[in-house]
């Protein structure tokens, strides 16, 4: 092979179509934009302008809430979690937190923290001090006779009045 011998595969590369070039080529006159005004500028035409009458995405109400900072949680379910200790990287009687499970590749990054999902069958006893957990998965550790520290601030109830 040599490098003048190098070309791109058949089809590869578009020639470019040289507008403006006389009626004849069929891309003359106004270069295939249609006629004047905004349109056939360069850069400048209003997205979702409607000629006057007000746009679709202003006569839609506005709907919806997004928090100011979401947290970004690892999600796991307690059957990754069992399956985890019967490969033996992870060890039920040590607490299973953050960094267990990251050490034994459940999680891959720390992100705000891990809840635990109840999909799954957890059969080991475990301690977990974790973010949060569902009830379901508090009711299937609690079966296996383990415990779950939450680390999440506790919602206070509302007051009486």
């Amino acid at each position: 092979m040599k490098l003048n011998g190098i070309k791109d595969n058949d089809g590869a590369t578009k020639a470019r179509i040289r507008v403006g070039r006389g009626i004849g080529s069929g891309k003359g006159k106004q270069s295939g934009r249609g006629g004047k005004g905004q349109t056939a500028r360069s850069g400048v035409r209003i997205k979702g302008f409607e000629g006057g009458q007000m746009p679709l995405h202003r006569r839609l109400p506005k709907r919806g809430f997004t928090p100011p900072s979401p947290l970004d949680l690892n999600e796991v379910n307690l059957g990754r979690v069992q399956a985890a200790i019967d490969a033996g990287k992870l060890d039920a009687g040590k607490p299973i937190d953050l960094a267990a499970l990251i050490e034994a590749g459940v999680v891959t990054r720390a992100r705000d923290g891990v809840k635990i999902l109840g999909s799954g069958e957890l059969t080991a006893k475990a301690d977990f001090v974790v973010y949060g957990a569902s009830k379901s998965a508090l009711e299937a550790i609690e079966k296996t006779g383990g415990s779950v520290k939450t680390l999440a601030p506790v919602a206070a109830a509302p007051a009486a009045g």
